[in-house]
């Protein structure tokens, strides 16, 4: 008999021990080398689908921002649609006064009554709202532009009178109303 030495053949189907320890650690060493392998696979599958994602998400950003720039610039161009087609009865109504030749001081001032009514009611239509602030009214400098101060018989700061009505826009002033005011006594 022979001893198996470092050397000699190991008998069939017996690996020397360094052998063994050498495969076993060859083996451990691939098995963590597959796992990155594998990991970084996943990890580049994951990059790749986020990057997707995130090109999507800017795609529809943008879409969004168009969209909006686009309506946008529609409201702009026909906001003031609705307002010109509720003149356009006041102005049929003028041009209908002054086509007539032989009218009466009556029939002009009842056809520029009904035409100031239709003027009104399209102004208010589209939330063009008068400031006429009857006397006694306290003063507000947010919608009255004081012309005067006149002794009054009433409280300090209130008004006199209304020189020039005022106009609101969606409760925005479009211009105030040019008042008197009562002078401190």
């Amino acid at each position: 008999m022979t001893e198996n030495t470092p050397h000699s053949p190991a008998p069939e189907g017996q690996q020397p021990a360094a052998d063994a320890q050498h495969d076993a650690g060859h083996a451990e060493a691939a098995m963590p080398e597959q796992n990155l392998e594998a990991e970084l696979a996943e990890l580049k599958a994951k990059s790749a689908e986020l990057a997707d994602q995130y090109l999507r998400a800017q795609a529809d950003v943008q879409n969004a921002r168009r969209r909006a720039d686009e309506e946008i610039s529609k409201a702009r161009k026909f906001a003031v649609e609705s307002f010109a087609e509720s003149m356009l009865p006041v102005l049929d109504s003028l041009e209908a006064g002054l086509a007539i030749k032989e009218a009466t001081p009556e029939q002009i001032r009842e056809g520029a009554e009904a035409t100031l009514r239709q003027l009104k009611s399209a102004l208010e239509r589209n939330k063009v709202i008068e400031i006429a602030p009857p006397a006694g009214t306290k003063f507000d400098p947010h919608q009255h532009q004081a012309i005067s101060m006149v002794p009054a018989e009433q409280e300090a700061n209130t008004i006199v009178s209304v020189l020039q009505k005022g106009y609101t826009i969606a409760e925005r002033v479009l211009r105030p109303a040019l008042v008197t005011v009562a002078a401190p006594k």
